[in-house]
């Protein structure tokens, strides 16, 4: 079946950790300069009405909602985007709410930000919102976007826990089921720079028919039809194939041991590289065979 939205998920933000976390910068705007110039522009540019296009953020994973919607709010707005509002779920009968509901049929966009995918999940998952969002997504010219928490819960396995520096010790990477937008993937975000490598390893071997996806800070994937991801942003995307892993002691060692894999295929993409997740195909944009 083809699928008419679109899927952005973006890493978080460059060098501060997303501002939607824990550290907030006392000036939050600052932190949105790395938007600005790229992947804001991009979501306007992809969607229905370009700056005519209704956008709802949405904070429900933020512990700050309230300061950190309106930042994307101004930010949108100094994009040209002036139709964007802030959506405020913070409890799930909120999102069996009638007028909240409304709202979400009429957005063209919405935009999580980050903060913690288990509140995403355990606020929306099961809820009226989360079963429209889907149907919008898959039946019409619907944008998702989410970055950092949001991207992460937007796949249908997500990681919700697991150290940087103790990721490939069998037992310390937590997975559950996220909000299900996109299916056989899973996203992990401020990736390079926090280090994560090891906890997407170990996600994928032990489910390899699942891809891996890393997402830099200030990078994302705009993902079209389901199935074809081009990289957007200024950093690295790194894809984890599982599926030619030949031997694991996964299954042999204790928990809090170290895992070997052999023959993990790993990818890099950058800046409008694409890959296919029908054939499991990428292609490089500035290729130096072409």
């Amino acid at each position: 079946m083809e699928i008419l939205g679109k899927l952005i998920i973006i890493g978080g933000a460059v060098d501060k950790g997303s501002f939607t976390e824990t550290n907030l910068d006392k000036d939050a705007s600052k932190n949105l300069n790395f938007f600005e110039a790229g992947i804001l522009k991009r979501i306007i540019k992809e969607s229905k009405h370009k700056e005519q296009s209704r956008i709802e953020v949405i904070t429900t994973a933020s512990k700050i909602p309230r300061e950190i919607g309106p930042e994307y709010v101004k930010a949108f707005s100094y994009l040209g985007a002036e139709n964007a509002d802030v959506l405020y779920i913070e409890k799930r009968e909120q999102a069996n709410d009638p007028e909240v509901l409304e709202r979400l049929n009429a957005a063209d966009v919405v935009m999580f930000t980050g903060g913690d995918q288990l509140r995403l999940t355990s606020i929306l998952g099961g809820t009226p919102f989360v079963d429209l969002l889907i149907s919008k997504y898959k039946n019409t010219e619907f944008i998702y976007a989410g970055t950092s928490a949001g991207a992460a819960a937007a796949s249908n396995n997500m990681i919700y826990q697991g150290s940087s520096s103790e990721a490939l010790l069998k037992g310390e990477v937590k997975i559950t089921s996220g909000l299900g937008l996109i299916d056989n993937v899973v996203i992990d975000t401020h990736f390079v720079q926090r280090g994560r490598i090891g906890r997407l390893f170990q996600a994928v071997v032990s489910n390899p028919k699942v891809l891996g996806i890393g997402l830099g800070e200030d990078t994302g994937l705009l993902i079209t039809n389901g199935n074809q991801m081009e990289a957007i942003g200024s950093g690295l995307v790194i894809l984890v194939d599982g599926r030619e892993v030949k031997d694991t002691s996964l299954t042999q060692v204790e928990l809090g041991q170290p895992i070997s894999i052999n023959h993990l295929i790993t990818h890099v993409m950058s800046h409008y590289d694409t890959f296919d997740l029908t054939t499991n195909k990428m292609s490089i944009h500035s290729s130096q065979y072409t």
